[in-house]
């Protein structure tokens, strides 16, 4: 490896470390507290302001369940993990679709059955853009001042710089929905033409 692969590999890995922190859910003041290095070493390791040391990087690799391979951009592709549901503290369950970190991932989430009308989802901000679609139920999408209420074939997609969050949008059974992020900003591009609705009679 020259000194200019070397420079590149440490260049992409602190965005590949973000998206491995994004997709877990994690929060930088959450690692920050179980790893013991500061959120602001953190984000500046994330947004390539700061060379991350090896001690670092392991530490990192260790807590977001990813090999160094993954974060240096050389693992061989491999076949999405189906069997890798993840559990959160709210019950919300997520199912990674996609292994690799960096470029646009995918995921599928379940909010559970609410009993209670919901409070406003408190909303969270970060780079990138979201594509988002609803499978089944009623989902709450906060958007920055916009509120939203989507059903089952309902699409939304944002920058993630705008503040967002989601919860079951009320009683009557659990949300299935599905996210594409872009943790740099990368968007589903359309490739063909909208199809024509119904002729008016």
């Amino acid at each position: 490896m020259t000194g200019d692969d070397v420079a590149d590999t440490l260049a992409a890995m602190g965005p590949r470390l973000r998206a491995a922190r994004e997709h877990r859910g994690a929060t930088l003041t959450g690692v920050s507290c179980a790893t013991g290095i500061s959120p602001s070493t953190l984000s500046r390791i994330e947004t390539s302001r700061r060379k991350p040391t090896l001690e670092v990087v392991l530490q990192l690799a260790k807590e977001y369940g990813v090999s160094l391979d993954e974060l240096a951009g050389t693992a061989p592709a491999a076949a999405p993990r189906t069997s890798a549901l993840q559990r959160f503290g709210d019950d919300k369950a997520v199912l990674p679709l996609t292994r690799y970190v960096g470029g646009l991932h995918a995921h599928k989430h379940v909010l559970p059955a609410v009993q209670e009308p919901p409070a406003r989802p408190r909303q969270v901000s970060h780079d990138g853009w979201e594509w988002l679609c609803v499978l089944y139920g009623r989902l709450w999408l906060a958007l920055g001042d916009q509120d939203l209420v989507l059903s089952a074939g309902d699409v939304a997609e944002f920058e993630t710089r705008n503040p967002h969050g989601v919860t079951n949008a009320g009683p009557g059974g659990p949300v299935e929905y599905l996210i594409m992020f872009g943790p740099q900003g990368e968007r589903l591009r359309p490739r063909t033409a909208p199809a024509p609705g119904p002729r008016a009679r």
